[in-house]
C-alpha cells in the first residue's frame, strides 16, 4: 500500500500548466518588442481574431499595425505555438512514472489448483525520475525560447516588408510622373521634326527615352504588387481583407542614429538564440550525466509475488529483475552522449562569435544607410530642387531650350526617387539591427532590387 501510495503522489506532481508556457513567450516579445501573442485553439479564437483584424485594416497600415496583424494571424507562427503543446507534453510524461504491471497466472495439476499474482514496479524509472524531468524541463525552456525568437523574427519581417511595400509603391508614382515627362518630350520632339525645326536624332532619342521609362515602370508596378503579396502572406489576410492601403510615403528618418556603444554586450545579454544554445547545453549535460548513471544498468524492476493452491499454504515473496552488462557495457552510449555535448559546446561558443559579428555588421549597415538617406535628404534632393528653380528661371529667359528643362525634371525625378530607395533601406537596415541585438542575427541585410532611371542624360543629347 505505501508503494502504490507513493505512485500516486508521484504521478499527480507532473501535470499542465494553465497557459501551456505561453505566459513566458509573451512575456519575452512584449519586453524586446512590445508585443504581444495570442494562440487561435477554438472557433471563437477565430472570429475574435477576425474582428480585431478588420479593426485594424480599417484605416491604412503602418508599420506597428503590420507587425501587430501579422502577430494576431499569421497562421504559421499559430502553428509553431503547437510546438509549446508537444514539448510541455513530453515534459508532462517525464515526470510521470511508468504504469506498475500486474500478472496472473492460474495452472493446474491433477486435482491441485494453483495461482500465482505478480505486482512489478519500474525502481529505475523512479530513480531517474528527476534527472529526467530536469532534462524535459530545459527543453520545454527551450522551445519558449524558441517561439519567442520566431516571434521577433516575424514582427522584424514584416516591418521589413512593408517597409519595402511602400517604398515600392512611391517608385510607381514618381515612375508614372517621369514617364509623362518622357511622353511630352518625345510628342514634343514629334510635332518638332515634324515641323522641321528639330533632327530626327532628337525625335528618336526622345521616343528611345520613352520606350526606357515605360519597361521602368512596368517594372516598378511587378516589383510593388509583389512586395504587397510578401506582406499579405505575413499578414494572412485572404479575400476583401487582402485590398488593405498602404500609406503613402515612408516614416522620415529620426533626428539622431542609434549609438554602438555596448551594443556587442547587450546583444549577449539578450539574444535569444543564445539563451537557446546555453540551455540546450546544460541539458546535454545533464542528459550525459544520466547515461554515465545508468551505463550498466538500464533496466531494474521490483515485483511483489503472490502464489496460492487449494492443496497448500499460499507462498509470498518478491523478484528483482536486472540486465546483465554482459554484451553490453553502455560505452557507446555513453561516447555518443560526450560527443553531441562537446559538439553543442562547439557550436555554442561559434554561435557567440558569430552573434558579435552580426551585431557589427548589423550597425555597420544601419549607420551607412542613415547617412547615405540623411546625405539624399539633406544635400542633393535640395540642390536638384535648386538646379530646377534655376533653370526654370532660364528658361522662362529664353537662355535654355525645353529639351533641356526636360532633362533636368528627368534628374530631379531620379534624385528624389533614389532618396525614397535610401530611406527603404534605412528602415529595412534599422529592423536588422533590432533584430540581431534581440533574436538571432539577420546576418548581412539584402536590399530589394531598386528600380533605376534611365540615365538622365540619355534624352538631352543633341
Amino acid at each position: 500500500m505505501a508503494v502504490a501510495a507513493g505512485v500516486l503522489l508521484l504521478g499527480g506532481c507532473a501535470s499542465f500548466s494553465p497557459d501551456g508556457g505561453l505566459a513566458k513567450v509573451d512575456a519575452l516579445a512584449k519586453e524586446r518588442a512590445g508585443l504581444s501573442v495570442q494562440p487561435i485553439k477554438t472557433e471563437q479564437d477565430a472570429a475574435r481574431v477576425t474582428d480585431e483584424v478588420s479593426r485594424l485594416l480599417v484605416h491604412p497600415l503602418d508599420a506597428d499595425t503590420a507587425v501587430k496583424i501579422a502577430l494576431l494571424n499569421n497562421r504559421g507562427l499559430q502553428a509553431s505555438l503547437a510546438d509549446l503543446g508537444i514539448a510541455e507534453a513530453d515534459l508532462v510524461q517525464a515526470g510521470r512514472l511508468r504504469n506498475p504491471g500486474f500478472t496472473f497466472g492460474r495452472s493446474s495439476q491433477g486435482d491441485e489448483r494453483e495461482f500465482e499474482r505478480s505486482f512489478l514496479f519500474d525502481i529505475m524509472s523512479l530513480l531517474t525520475l528527476p534527472k529526467r524531468t530536469e532534462i524535459e524541463r530545459r527543453r520545454f525552456e527551450q522551445t519558449q525560447l524558441r517561439l519567442a525568437n520566431e516571434v521577433l523574427r516575424l514582427a522584424a519581417d514584416t516591418r521589413k516588408t512593408f517597409f519595402s511595400a511602400v517604398a515600392a509603391q512611391e517608385t510607381v508614382n514618381y515612375m508614372r510622373q517621369a514617364k509623362e515627362a518622357a511622353e511630352a518630350g518625345a510628342e514634343l520632339t514629334a510635332r518638332m521634326a515634324k515641323a522641321g525645326s528639330a533632327s530626327q536624332l532628337r525625335h528618336q532619342r526622345e521616343q528611345a527615352f520613352h520606350a526606357e521609362v515605360v519597361a521602368q515602370l512596368a517594372r516598378a508596378q511587378q516589383a510593388a504588387a509583389s512586395e504587397r503579396e510578401r506582406l499579405t502572406r505575413l499578414l494572412g489576410l485572404g479575400g476583401g481583407q487582402a485590398a488593405f492601403r498602404l500609406p503613402a510615403r515612408l516614416p522620415d528618418l529620426p533626428a539622431t542614429p542609434l549609438e554602438s556603444a555596448k551594443l556587442e554586450q547587450q546583444a549577449m545579454d539578450a539574444r535569444l538564440d543564445m539563451q537557446m544554445a546555453r540551455r540546450e547545453v546544460e541539458a546535454l549535460a545533464d542528459n550525459l550525466g544520466l547515461t554515465r548513471a545508468t551505463r550498466f544498468v538500464n533496466v531494474l524492476e521490483l515485483g511483489y509475488l503472490n502464489a496460492s493452491s487449494n492443496e497448500a499454504p499460499a507462498k509470498r515473496g518478491y523478484e528483482i529483475e536486472l540486465r546483465l552488462p554482459i554484451f553490453d557495457w553502455g560505452d557507446a552510449r555513453v561516447a555518443k552522449a560526450e560527443a553531441v555535448y562537446t559538439q553543442a559546446l562547439h557550436r555554442a561558443a561559434e554561435q557567440a562569435v558569430n552573434a558579435r559579428s552580426e551585431v557589427r555588421e548589423a550597425y555597420i549597415g544601419y549607420r551607412a544607410a542613415y547617412d547615405l538617406a540623411r546625405h539624399y535628404r539633406d544635400e542633393i534632393v535640395p540642390l536638384r530642387k535648386k538646379i530646377s528653380e534655376e533653370n526654370l528661371l532660364r528658361y522662362n529667359g529664353m537662355l535654355i531650350n525645353v529639351f533641356e528643362l526636360l532633362a533636368d525634371a528627368r534628374e530631379q525625378v531620379a534624385s528624389v526617387n533614389a532618396y525614397f530607395q535610401s530611406l527603404r533601406d534605412f528602415w529595412l537596415a534599422e529592423s536588422a539591427l533590432q533584430l540581431s541585438l534581440n533574436g538571432s542575427g539577420a546576418g548581412g541585410m539584402q536590399m530589394p532590387a531598386g528600380t533605376g532611371m534611365p540615365a538622365a542624360g540619355s534624352g538631352g543629347g543633341h
